[in-house]
């Protein structure tokens, strides 16, 4: 067996913990909710970067290229020092919400290069300029800018202009589960020798205030390069360092005197190692070499084009010589990284498109992170610590005090987004069960347990605001891991992994059916949706224009919901027929959306446009007529989502579902006539649920395909190009208010400013359509055919275009012919520079002309996809109508 698929066989059946240490540190533990402890709730100032060397944490620890054990009881980082900033880098900077001109932004640059996903080996490269770091000019500049300004980024700033710079790469090996190889390179690209002070630190999460731990863990000098490291709970960890650094220890402990102006309550405190360094200061050191922090120094001086090489080995036991191996320790973890995706990539014929996949899921792997909040308590305070204010009691997350969570999650951006979000956590888990489906089914799971999901069936939606509403895809992403799964197992599924997520995921569609369908009329509501840029207003505040919004998204997730827990039925009828009433109940709750949608409350109105052909909200004021809200955007793509073919032959398996889908048939015809032609069988006797009839799907797709509308050459716009010389506009209550198409970063003030964030192109929703498509492929089979693109005069089926459409997103990272890659637009030194050119970042969303990667660098989670996708595209090498590797060149 491959040695890494042993390592994941081990630890599913807990022989071996090997996934006990891993990247689990964030990249910013200031400026989030937890930390905020503000009368006012505002995150962003309680806790700021330059505070966040000096401020000792309650419920995190953030690092650059870190790792720490499953529960951060003990972290390890790097810190470095040009010798010219004013502080050491030991986090990544970045301007917050209120400071960037588009919202919260990184101001750094770095790749996730590799990962296992056991974390037996990881590799990632950060660039650090050898002049002094532009914190001011960055802060400034963006401060500045306005909304139709782009975003002032470190590469903008010149500093990498004459290659006077450090690239730095990080790299871990494991021996074995509690014996680590941590590695960090330097490579100096300038054309002069340069001073780089390097310090690779290890530190005890602050646990002891609470007064549970009787014996306090501490972190001791050994020998002039040995550190033993102690926590009671854990045992004692050996961290042994090559050559000749200075060893020097502190506390996690805040400097209240730096940070409040009041006396400090201890005398060793955590940005002592910083002020040494800096200024020489010696003062908050503990001379006697111990502490809960420490650093081993080390001062190189590194010639032009040259680069050095520093080591340390994490063990649970002390060894003689435990350096020595360190080498073999290395190069043969990489090995064994090789041959597992090899093995996984052996279909895909193009290099660049392996190296692209394999940083895709690098970095969902590195993205993983320890997540520590307890609502109740941070609401309550510590005894001897935080007092929250009075106000926080009715605050954020205040009707939340029953979540607890303490576990390894997948988060979207470890920077931008330092905290998991429902949604894109299901997006997460698809790529992810290609590679660890266990985790990917673990994480699905932990979301569904009762110390997350709120009791009345809410799934939390992000700390920022766990009552904010995601569209509910949780069930679709339970469905599609167990189908990856159940593929890899040779047709085996996890009938337990189903099972336990389909009774929670129950009581989530119960919520939404309470609470998001106010009327009872089977039109939802749902707020923005994540959908930021597609409406003349925020949705979640239609109340503010004295009316109610009835949502073609909200409404059209809903009946994909619905399909997606009659599938999950459908499969556990295999293992219990018991769930075929379940799946009665599912169909039942489908057609009767599909009958709203085209009559909301019996009253004649649709969301179904017959003039226009598409889809769109409608608004209500009382005592005026319903106005549809003629805005072309994906919230009238997403009624494609709610398909399904289903084979003939399983109904004549289960009787009672038989019997009540006849009876919808013969009693209730008009509902039957809305879901597609469910009555004729398709291509392999298959049957089809769907909100789309022939006409209507057809109508969609001609303007989804459209490249005047909806068609990029980089994947489907959210919002129609047909806005650019058509902007929409709407008076309500004595405003006027309009959208455009803006292909790139919002102009608006709408959601704070980054209301583009999450288009104009986007994964989830691409990954969708691509789906969609698949499946209504699987129903026609090659005898329905449609114009691609609109107005071209070519026609191809259904699964040919979402080839071509996962080509056009694939494209963002690929290089075209001249060797650029369209993610990184005009920019020279990234589409040029041999140590630039060849890394990918992985953007929040896309420039709908041009493919530029716009938004968080790092948004790995669902843009993440791309991994996926490419799996996909070269799954079938050659097509009996098409060669896949003709349509890859083409």
């Amino acid at each position: 067996m491959i040695a890494e698929k042993l390592r994941l066989q081990e630890d599913r059946e807990r022989i071996k913990h090997w996934k006990k240490w891993g990247p689990y540190l964030t990249e910013r533990q200031w400026g989030t909710v937890r930390e905020d402890y503000s009368p006012d709730g505002s995150a962003w100032e309680n806790v700021t970067h330059d505070e966040a060397r000096s401020k000792a944490y309650r419920w995190g620890e953030e690092g650059i290229g870190g790792i720490s054990d499953y529960k951060q009881k003990l972290c390890l980082a790097w810190g470095f020092w040009n010798g010219k900033d004013p502080f050491i880098k030991e986090r990544l900077y970045g301007v917050t919400g209120n400071q960037g001109n588009h919202g919260e932004d990184v101001k750094e640059i770095y790749y996730y290069l590799d990962s296992t996903p056991s974390h037996s080996y990881m590799k990632m490269l950060y660039k650090y300029p050898q002049a002094e770091f532009p914190y001011k000019e960055l802060l400034d500049v963006n401060l500045k800018r306005g909304k139709t300004d782009p975003e002032y980024e470190l590469i903008d700033t010149g500093v990498f202009d004459k290659d006077e710079y450090f690239d730095i790469f990080i790299e871990y090996a494991k021996n074995d589960v509690e014996d680590i190889v941590a590695s960090v390179t330097i490579h100096n690209r300038g054309p002069e020798k340069a001073y780089l002070c390097v310090m690779p630190t290890l530190w005890l999460r602050k646990t002891w205030f609470t007064g549970h731990e009787p014996f306090l863990p501490r972190l001791s000098k050994i020998d002039e390069n040995t550190i033993r490291a102690y926590n009671p709970k854990s045992g004692n960890y050996t961290i042994s360092f090559d050559g000749e650094p200075e060893i020097k220890f502190c506390d996690n402990e805040t400097n209240r005197e730096k940070i409040y102006h009041i006396g400090n309550e201890k005398k060793f405190l955590k940005d002592a190692i910083n002020d040494y360094v800096v200024d020489g200061d010696t003062k908050h050191l503990n001379p006697e070499n111990f502490g809960t922090k420490a650093a081993a120094i080390y001062h190189l001086e590194i010639p032009a084009g040259e680069s050095q090489t520093i080591q340390l080995r994490l063990m649970h036991q002390h060894i003689e010589s435990p350096l020595e191996v360190c080498g073999e320790i290395l190069e043969k973890a990489k090995q064994e990284a090789d041959e597992f995706y090899a093995e996984l990539q052996e279909r895909i014929p193009d290099d660049d498109m392996k190296m692209i996949q394999r940083q895709a899921f690098a970095g969902m792997m590195w993205s993983k992170q320890f997540y520590y909040y307890d609502v109740e308590r941070w609401l309550e305070g510590d005894p001897g610590r935080y007092v929250p204010p009075v106000s926080r009691k009715k605050g954020r997350n205040s009707n939340w005090k029953h979540l607890q969570n303490y576990d390894v999650i997948s988060m979207p951006d470890k920077w931008e987004y330092p905290w998991y979000a429902a949604w894109d956590l299901a997006f997460h888990c698809i790529p992810i069960a290609r590679i660890d489906p266990d985790f990917a089914k673990n994480q699905l799971l932990l979301l569904l347990n009762e110390w997350y999901m709120h009791p009345n069936g809410q799934i939390p939606a992000y700390e920022w605001n766990f009552s904010d509403v995601n569209p509910p895809v949780h069930a679709y992403a339970v469905l599609r891991v167990y189908q990856i799964d159940k593929k890899a197992n040779n047709g085996k599924g996890d009938f337990e992994f189903l099972e336990r997520a389909l009774h929670k995921l129950m009581l989530n569609f119960t919520w939404w059916v309470n609470q998001k369908d106010s009327d009872g009329q089977n039109i939802f509501e749902g707020g923005f949706l994540g959908l930021d840029n597609i409406s003349v207003f925020d949705r979640s505040h239609a109340q503010r224009y004295q009316g109610k919004l009835e949502q073609a998204d909200a409404t059209s997730w809903m009946a994909m919901f619905s399909l997606n827990l009659l599938r999950i039925s459908l499969d556990l009828c295999e293992h219990n027929k018991v769930y075929q009433f379940t799946a009665t109940k599912f169909l039942e709750h489908f057609l009767y959306i599909a009958g709203a949608m085209s009559n909301i409350s019996a009253e004649g109105i649709s969301l179904w446009d017959d003039e226009d052909n598409f889809f769109y909200d409608v608004f209500h004021v009382p005592g005026k007529e319903s106005k549809r809200m003629k805005v072309r955007s994906i919230v009238g793509l997403i009624p494609l989502f709610a398909v399904e073919p289903i084979r003939e032959d399983l109904f004549d398996q289960l009787p009672e579902f038989k019997k009540r889908l006849e009876f919808f048939l013969r009693e209730k015809p008009k509902l039957a006539a809305l879901v597609s032609s469910w009555i004729q069988p398709g291509f392999d006797r298959r049957r089809l649920f769907s909100l789309l009839r022939g006409h209507r799907m057809k109508s969609i797709l001609q303007k989804m395909l459209d490249s005047d509308e909806f068609l990029s050459e980089y994947g489907i716009r959210s919002l129609s190009k047909y806005h650019l010389n058509n902007p929409y506009t709407m008076k309500i209550s004595g405003d006027t208010l309009s959208i455009k198409y803006t292909p790139g970063e919002s102009d608006t003030v709408m959601f704070g400013g980054n209301s583009n964030w999450r288009g104009p192109i986007w994964f989830p929703i691409n990954f969708l359509i691509i789906e969609s498509l698949k499946k209504f492929d699987f129903y026609y089979g090659g005898d329905f055919s449609i114009e691609y693109p609109t107005g071209s005069g070519r026609y191809m089926t259904m699964d040919i275009i979402a080839k071509e459409l996962s080509l056009r997103c694939m494209k963002i990272f690929m290089k075209d012919k001249n060797g650029h890659r369209p993610v990184y637009g005009y920019s020279k030194k990234f589409q040029e520079d041999p140590h630039f050119k060849d890394y990918i970042l992985f953007y929040e969303y896309f420039h709908g002309d041009s493919g530029l990667g716009l938004g968080a660098s790092h948004q790995t989670g669902w843009t993440g996809l791309v991994a996926e996708m490419i799996h996909k595209y070269y799954k079938i090498r050659e097509d009996k109508e098409h060669d896949s590797k003709t349509l890859f060149r083409s």
